[in-house]
């Protein structure tokens, strides 16, 4: 099956579209300058990703905004952060500042010209609403964490999806998941048998960053370092 066999591409937003651990060093490397506290960045990120681990296990039908208060509380903990209201509250508000990586936009506009779009994200509404303009309304639906009462990995969040598109003819077979997260999307999609893109935005850099750290990395059926590579290997395909 080569790509352009493929009729829907349902994406991942967080990690794979927008530059969230930009998004998330923009906010808290000035937090800690103020406290006076010199953090590297690689122990900030890692530091979220351990803390949203454990509120997909605490609250596992939270979409992840709601996570950010009790994770940065986490956070603080670990890393001797401010943490009074006003600041963890922040967290979660800066989201509306997260950027785009670089290719994003440009790549998704390609991918539009011959694929049906579909963000599946652990975003809520809100969220999903800031980063779709951010982006430039690319998709032409959406599933979130809110609309499904669930987050990924969870399973049913992909049955969802997938019962959404199902009545307008697309089945299985024509979807490739494109996705960053092994934790989130790359390994449970592989096991409920989706085609999977894995867009490697931590290339060339050790661990997972802001992701939690999955059990065990999965192989992809496609494998590039950005939504741009993807982009190039589908009109290389004519």
């Amino acid at each position: 099956m080569t790509l352009n066999d493929y009729k829907i591409l349902t994406f991942d937003v967080v990690g794979t579209l927008i530059d969230f651990e930009t998004g998330i060093l923009d906010y808290v490397r000035p937090v800690a300058e103020r406290a006076g506290l010199q953090l590297d960045d690689e122990a900030i990120l890692l530091s979220y990703g351990k803390a949203e681990e454990v509120e997909h296990r605490r609250t596992p039908g939270l979409p992840f905004p709601q996570m950010m208060a009790p994770a940065y509380l986490t956070m603080a903990a670990e890393l001797g952060l401010p943490a009074d209201d006003e600041v963890v509250e922040g967290f979660r508000l800066s989201i509306p500042a997260w950027p785009a990586f670089p290719d994003t936009v440009g790549a998704l506009k390609r991918l539009r010209k011959r694929f049906r779009l579909v963000a599946m994200t652990n975003s809520d509404n809100w969220a999903l609403g800031h980063f779709a303009r951010t982006m430039e309304q690319p998709f032409d639906d959406t599933v979130t964490a809110e609309d499904v009462g669930t987050c990924k990995p969870d399973p049913q969040f992909f049955a969802y999806a997938r019962g959404r598109q199902s009545p307008l003819g697309y089945t299985l077979a024509t979807c490739l998941h494109v996705a960053q997260s092994q934790y989130h999307d790359i390994g449970v999609a592989h096991r409920l048998g989706y085609s999977t893109c894995w867009i490697q935005r931590r290339k060339g850099k050790q661990g997972f960053g802001a992701s939690p750290a999955p059990a065990a990395v999965t192989e992809p059926d496609y494998h590039y370092a950005s939504l741009v590579e993807l982009a190039d290997a589908v009109e290389r395909e004519g």
